[in-house]
Parts: structure tokens; C-alpha cells; sequence
């Protein structure tokens, strides 16, 4: 058996570009993309951007354009979403943001998929405005796969999207996830700040 050492693992960042107390929206930007460059000179493989609404202390809201930032602003290091809350957009919409970033960026974007709201009722329903509908997280990211296709025939299409190689992984702190990752045959991330008493049980299933 071939023992690994800890220089043998990819390591990732998760940030949420926090907005220190006395300090500006702007510092908050500033000191992601300087953790992000850091990073990227220690060594690390992954730099994820949460997606969070109506938080006073969390600036990552619009998370594709903080990929972007910080993708522009390194020049190696993988950047992705951690993740995006697939139910509170369009998947043609992530669809083409992504497909824009994973043109300018060949090679260095992930797509991490989450179905909770990132934020509380009220917020929730301004983004989500029919919840009249229960939202298919399974069906969502299914659509969002077509549009990543090369598209031959397709009377939707994502441009930019289609053809683009962006990877897309399936976020969550629930056996569900686990078990929708594998079914679908996509990379998981388990957030075991969440939810750590079941993160055994989610790796085992998966």
C-alpha cells in the first residue's frame, strides 16, 4: 500500500468574501482576491466563492462575477462556485455566465451546484418568485448539462455555454446529495461544517 503525504492531496479554499467590521464591501473584494493570489503561491488546487443574499457580513452574492475577479487576477489556480444555489436561478442563465467565464478562463472554472437558498425566507422569495412550484433540484441540474453540450438541433441554446468545458460538481451536507452525485455520475464536495455527524455516511454512499 503506497503511503500519501499531505503534499500529494489537493487542498481548496471555500471563502465567502467576508466584510470585516469598520471595513468597506470594496477591502472585502480586495482581500478575497489577496487570499486568492496566495493561495495560488502556496500550492492550492481549488479556490471556491460561496453564493450568499442579504448578509451585512458576506459579499459573495454574485458569485460568477466574483469568479471572474478573481480568476483575472491569477493566473493558475482553478476558481469555481461553492456553490452556486441552482434553484434561485435560470439554468440557461448559469449556463452562459459560466460558459463565459470557461471561455475567458479555459481550464480553471468549476461549476459547484447546491439546492438550499443562501438566506432566509423573505430573501428567499424575492429570488425565487413562483414557490407556488416545488423546484426538481435533479431536473435542474440535468438541464443545466444539456446546455454544456455541443449544441446540434437544440432550439435553446447556451452561447457561450455550449461546448465549453466547465466541470460541475454536486455540493450539499445531506445523504441526498451524495446519492444524486453518484446516480449522475458528478464530483461531490460534502460541507462538513454543516452537518460533520453525517459526512461518513455521505462519503460511504457516495
Amino acid at each position: 500500500m503506497t503511503n500519501k503525504k499531505l503534499s500529494d492531496t489537493k487542498l481548496s479554499i471555500l471563502d465567502l468574501a467576508p466584510v470585516a467590521e469598520g471595513k468597506t464591501i470594496a477591502e472585502a473584494f480586495k482581500n478575497t482576491l489577496d487570499l486568492a493570489q496566495h493561495a495560488e503561491t502556496w500550492g492550492y488546487d481549488r479556490f471556491w466563492l460561496a453564493e450568499h443574499h442579504n448578509l451585512e457580513g458576506i459579499a459573495s452574492a454574485a458569485t460568477s462575477v466574483l469568479i471572474g475577479y478573481v480568476a483575472q487576477g491569477t493566473s493558475k489556480i482553478r476558481v469555481g462556485s461553492g456553490g452556486i444555489m441552482l434553484p434561485n436561478h435560470a439554468p440557461l442563465v448559469i449556463a452562459e455566465q459560466f460558459g463565459t467565464l470557461g471561455t475567458l478562463y479555459p481550464d480553471r472554472i468549476d461549476l459547484g451546484l447546491g439546492r438550499a437558498p443562501g438566506t432566509d425566507g423573505y430573501t428567499m422569495r424575492a429570488l425565487r418568485k413562483d414557490m407556488t412550484r416545488e423546484v426538481d433540484f435533479g431536473e435542474q441540474v440535468q438541464e443545466l448539462q444539456s446546455y454544456f453540450k455541443p449544441s446540434t438541433g437544440m432550439k435553446v441554446r447556451a452561447i457561450p455555454g455550449a461546448g465549453v468545458n466547465v466541470p460541475i460538481w454536486i455540493l450539499g451536507s445531506s445523504l441526498y446529495s451524495a446519492q444524486l452525485a453518484a446516480v449522475m455520475g458528478l464530483p461531490y464536495a460534502f460541507a462538513g461544517h454543516f452537518a460533520p455527524d453525517d459526512m461518513l455516511d455521505a462519503v460511504a454512499l457516495y
